[in-house]
């Protein structure tokens, strides 16, 4: 039987348990199928390398961050056949997050909001899980690690936190995602702003170059962004991106936007929108991102590929890599093959 064809049975008993619980159980049982060799049986992507921030992925179609916050399931979600895969986002400390119900389907708009607020064990754990993984230990392909502030650490110390996180993982490292893109931690989209953007990027590239020198390997940063910035903001991103030499950015995170949705239901819930409806958004962003940075710095775009030709669209806007995450929910693992499929015609 088809991953296609199994997921499509499997699917409206998932979407019948609350979605935080669909979550729990889909991904143990991918991790057990794995451990078990089941998963060697579903057919992967044809090979389509594309090198970008100095590393080589096998295909350009890569796992969002977000589905496996801790590092948990990594050889689970490696069998889907993604090119890279981006885990987190990690904290210092382990955090519950938020009060549940803090996640929503919303199948009419193939969309989901959710208001997680970084929940998950701590880098500590978080490291741990990534050292026991097969897939980081026979280095089987592009492992990225994204960091956060806690909830609790007062906005003006949030660099103390990203720094933190970044020394504890990158020796572990393909790349490191520095988000300040969650609209589900107070305060945290204030770093997007000219100065506190300077100011962050300016200590994280510092401690980049010492850990470079110690490691004697250099782990390429990337930012992930908000989809909900004007021009204005894109250009200043843009120019303090090239000025602190970060290695590549990421569009988009979630929106907080709600206008394709007020009428559904859950629509007025909380959160970030994600899936379909962040996906002229997020194409927005990589378009005025890719038009200030020009082949200077890679985007990696996010945001509402539900198809191939989703996937397609998002490289013609300029990016150099797509990642995806709701689709993957709608669409089950065959997306994956479908987009690097489209994006392997497209070349």
């Amino acid at each position: 039987m088809s991953d296609k064809l199994l997921y499509a049975l499997a699917r409206p008993v998932l979407f019948s348990m609350d979605a935080e619980d669909a979550h729990h159980f889909t991904l143990p049982a991918l991790k057990r199928a794995a451990a078990m060799g089941l998963t060697g049986l579903m057919s992967k992507p044809a090979a389509d390398p594309r090198t970008v921030m100095g590393i080589s992925f096998p295909n350009p179609v890569g796992l969002a961050a977000g589905l496996d916050k801790d590092g948990a399931y990594i050889d689970g979600l490696a069998a889907l056949g993604f090119g890279s895969i981006e885990i987190g986002t990690v904290t210092p400390r382990g955090q519950a997050g938020n009060p549940r119900p803090r996640m929503f389907r919303l199948p009419a708009a193939n969309a989901i909001i959710n208001r997680m607020g970084f929940n998950n064990g701590g880098v500590d754990a978080f490291v741990n899980n990534v050292q026991a993984s097969r897939f980081y230990q026979d280095k089987q392909g592009v492992l990225g690690l994204n960091i956060g502030k806690n909830a609790d650490t007062p906005i003006e110390k949030a660099a103390d936190d990203y720094l933190h996180c970044l020394a504890k993982v990158y020796p572990y490292a393909s790349y490191v995602t520095v988000n300040i893109s969650s609209p589900n931690t107070k305060n945290l989209r204030q770093l997007q702003g000219a100065s506190e953007l300077d100011a962050l990027l300016s200590q994280l590239k510092d401690a980049q170059q010492r850990l470079a020198d110690q490691h004697k390997r250099y782990v390429p940063i990337t930012l992930k962004i908000a989809p909900d910035i004007d021009g204005e903001q894109v250009k200043n991103i843009a120019d303090a991106l090239l000025r602190h030499k970060i290695d590549g950015v990421i569009a988009t995170n979630t929106t907080i936007t709600r206008d394709a949705v007020k009428d559904l239901p859950f629509g007025a819930e909380a959160g970030g929108l994600s899936g379909a409806p962040v996906f002229e958004l997020s194409n927005t962003v990589v378009k005025a991102l890719h038009a200030e940075l020009g082949d200077a710095l890679p985007v990696i775009g996010v945001g509402g590929i539900l198809s191939g030709a989703d996937a397609a669209v998002k490289m013609k806007a300029g990016a150099s890599l797509v990642q995806l995450y709701s689709g993957l929910i709608y669409r089950g693992p065959a997306l994956v093959r479908e987009c690097a499929a489209a994006l392997r015609k497209s070349r």
